[in-house]
């Protein structure tokens, strides 16, 4: 029954006009701002953390915008999985420095695409299967029964996705040796074990060690992407944008760092488009109160 009314909602919402269904998701963020949910209550720790320089009314402010796009984000998900690939593909009205994807593959070692839970990560990744033919990690999702839905969306376009397993991750190096392209999210906590602390907006997170080890090993430049959700239902603006230098750094605590340092400077470009609802800093340090 909940799958039968989430596939409903979905294809309901899916051909309305980009302007109406953004317009729902701001119901829906309003909801989250006046309702107590811990969406709302991440958020404004993570916010309350991240940007100390804030005021506490700039700091409300900020994470009211972010919960209304946070509502935009669950809502025009029905346009992005549902409607035929070639469609969503028009929402995206502009786009800027693709050529350092173009560049990145030249010399035959393949791309690896980080894109962060930042403005609307499903159109970014929509796009890049279309042209770059990707391969990407996946973990299962929260609501099993979604999982065959989003595997379809998600691949439409010619992605392909695999599992954090071992046949996953040599699937990625296999691509990358073929001169292909991998994708994957910089910013979503590891499994115990399988990352290192490094700084976050000056705060200690638990960080993935996988990119710049597959970078270190590969030999593969990494090209940032995030795609920009334009206000009022315009579309989207797809940026990509080079990877520092420190990233492809021998030493793994240098590049570490460069990457979050790097996933920082992105959103610093759109603070209320980021997904500031998910617990990033979760694991602490030993010996630290948790957080949220």
């Amino acid at each position: 029954m909940r799958l039968l009314l989430i596939k409903t909602i979905l294809t309901v919402c899916a051909y309305l006009p980009l302007p109406l269904i953004h317009g729902l998701g701001v119901l829906i963020g309003w909801g989250l701002i006046l309702v107590p949910n811990r969406s709302r209550h991440d958020a404004a720790v993570n916010i309350g953390l991240c940007f100390p320089e804030l005021s506490r009314r700039q700091q409300r402010q900020l994470l009211r915008r972010c919960l209304i796009e946070t509502g935009k984000t669950a809502i025009e998900t029905s346009a992005l999985w549902i409607r035929p690939g070639h469609r969503a593909l028009k929402l995206i009205r502009k786009i800027d420095a693709t050529g350092l994807v173009e560049a990145a593959t030249r010399h035959g070692r393949g791309v690896i695409l980080a894109t962060p839970h930042l403005g609307a990560w499903e159109a970014a990744g929509l796009y890049c299967a279309a042209h770059y033919n990707m391969t990407c990690l996946y973990r299962p999702l929260r609501i099993p029964e979604l999982e065959d839905l989003v595997q379809n969306a998600r691949s439409r376009m010619g992605a392909n996705y695999v599992p954090t397993t071992p046949s996953g991750i040599r699937a990625l190096y296999r691509e990358l040796g073929q001169g292909g392209a991998v994708a994957m999210l910089p910013d979503q906590e590891p499994h115990a074990g399988n990352g290192t602390f490094a700084p976050f907006f000056g705060i200690p997170a638990y960080t993935m060690v996988f990119l710049t080890r597959l970078t270190k090993k590969s030999r593969a430049p990494v090209v940032f992407v995030w795609c920009e959700r334009l206000s009022w239902g315009r579309g989207y603006h797809l940026h990509f944008r080079p990877a520092p230098e420190d990233l492809y750094s021998d030493d793994a605590v240098t590049a570490t760092v460069a990457m979050n340092r790097a996933v920082e400077g992105l959103i610093r470009e759109c603070p209320a488009q980021y997904q500031w609802g998910y617990r990033r800093f979760k694991t602490r340090p030993e010996g630290e109160a948790p957080i949220y």
